[in-house]
């Protein structure tokens, strides 16, 4: 069973897949990894990250995979590698390009076939996954969100104001509205929830029943 977890930034989305995953016992399948993979590659080769043309070529190419909770890279684990403020700063010029999402859309399928995963992002359940069995969309007011951005921030020991969160974050959504491919969107088929007055964990326990009902029902089919 595929399980798509999609929604805006600051929904909390990539913690609660995390979570349900490891609940249910399923994998959990890191796609912004995927494309950090291809990002880190491009970056190693020298390949101009502004020439679209050239970086469709070259990750059509590429040899990435994904297993064991890792990203690899030919026969490489690069999942340390990927993390770096360089990798983080020049992911935008790959997203963006239509060949290259679809690329690791294909290569997003090719690991979740035949087996239970939970995936997030802005368009699995729409563009990626399509066919999955079981589609969330989790969002939350725009304040909300930029509470909790804000909280993260703290944590990690930088302090913005609520309005700079929200400022940042509202051009950020707007964006990811408008993009050409992987447009935040929720699939037509999605259960929405929205987040609020949740705690993560209410959050995870109802993605976790819904999966449930969604087996149980699969069951029945068989």
């Amino acid at each position: 069973m595929i399980v798509t977890i999609d929604g805006p930034a600051g929904a909390g989305k990539s913690s609660i897949a995390h979570q349900v995953a490891s609940q249910l016992e399923f994998e959990f399948l890191d796609t912004g990894a995927l494309y950090r993979t291809a990002t880190l590659a491009a970056i190693r080769s020298g390949i101009e990250l502004a020439d679209q043309d050239a970086l469709a070529d070259f990750v059509s190419r590429l040899n990435i995979a994904w297993r064991d909770k890792a990203a690899w890279l030919d026969s490489e684990d690069v999942s340390e590698l990927i993390r770096t403020p360089e990798v983080t700063e020049s992911i935008r010029h790959l997203a963006d390009v239509p060949a290259v999402r679809a690329r690791l859309s294909e290569l997003q399928r090719q690991i979740a076939k035949g087996r239970n995963i939970v995936t997030e992002g802005r368009d699995q359940g729409a563009e990626v996954f399509p066919h999955a069995e079981c589609k969330v969309f989790l969002t939350a007011s725009p304040k909300e969100r930029a509470k909790r951005r804000m909280r993260q921030l703290a944590d990690s020991g930088r302090y913005v104001t609520l309005e700079e969160v929200l400022t940042a974050q509202n051009q950020r959504d707007l964006e990811d509205r408008m993009r050409d491919v992987g447009r935040l969107r929720a699939a037509d088929d999605a259960v929405v929830i929205k987040t609020d007055s949740m705690t993560p964990e209410q959050v995870m326990d109802e993605i976790v029943a819904l999966v449930r009902v969604r087996l149980e029902q699969l069951d029945s089919i068989d």
